[in-house]
């Protein structure tokens, strides 16, 4: 975790009247999102949470601006490394500064950060490590999903629950929030090159049910927008997703 940029803490908020004192970080990984990453910062800040980090990776437009400009703290990286590695560095930023709780949602507007407090309720009040979106949670809520998209994340859920066991309706919601004493053991690493893109989300959340921490789902619909929903390449970003399960699944990394 060497060569944390310089940053600063941006506030904390009570969600629930039983829970006091409690900070959460909300982080947005972002990669030229200008036009969409600013109206993510302010639903979230609508949601009463103040600390609110975007982190830019690397973009060649106005993200940055926009988002410091809608609220948010930014840390910026020199180089675009993925979105696995940004969200790694809103976790270092996490840890470094003592946030007990992390809240991941996309920089492209696909989350409703209205089911924040939804998200965040099973750490804050029941006691979870782990919460992971889902877009099937009560039926699917997923507008505008194609049907490649619909297929894919059913069979990688399918495929989840058969080797963990877990009984998870969506394993690849970007939407999740988690406890960070989660890395306090040194059992979950994220910090392996490897995981630098698509492959560190899928691979957090196969840990933490193997690892055996208390893990649920709730709600989180993802809104497929008709333009610009997504950078991804088909084959081989869908085989990112995929193949931090089969290393895992296999001992082929830890």
């Amino acid at each position: 975790m060497d060569g944390l940029p310089e940053t600063i803490v941006v506030g904390e908020r009570t969600l629930d009247n039983r829970t006091q004192d409690l900070q959460v970080l909300v982080v947005i990984p972002a990669y030229n999102e200008q036009g969409k990453v600013g109206m993510v910062v302010k639903k979230v800040l609508a949601q009463g949470i103040k600390s609110v980090l975007v982190v830019n990776d690397c973009s060649t437009d106005q993200t940055a601006l926009e988002a410091q400009a809608a609220g948010a703290l930014v840390i910026s990286h020199e180089r675009n490394l993925g979105v696995g590695a940004a969200i790694r560095t809103g976790i270092d930023h996490a840890l470094a500064h003592r946030f007990p709780v992390v809240a991941i949602l996309s920089g492209d507007d696909q989350h409703d950060p209205t089911e924040l407090p939804g998200l965040l309720r099973p750490i804050l009040i029941e006691n979870y490590d782990f919460v992971q979106g889902s877009r099937r949670f009560r039926g699917l809520h997923a507008p505008n999903i194609g049907w490649f998209r619909r297929l894919f994340t059913w069979v990688y859920a399918a495929t989840f629950r058969l080797l963990t066991g877990f009984p998870c309706s969506d394993a690849t919601n970007g939407g999740r929030a988690f406890h960070t004493r989660i890395f306090s053991d040194g059992k979950i690493d994220l910090w392996q090159t490897w995981l630098n893109s698509y492959e560190l989300e899928p691979y957090l959340l196969y840990k933490v049910v193997r690892e055996r921490y208390r893990v649920t789902e709730a709600p989180m619909t993802v809104i497929y927008h008709t333009r610009g929903t997504t950078k991804m390449k088909p084959v081989r970003d869908w085989w990112r997703i995929f193949r931090p399960m089969v290393y895992l699944a296999l001992g082929l990394k830890t």
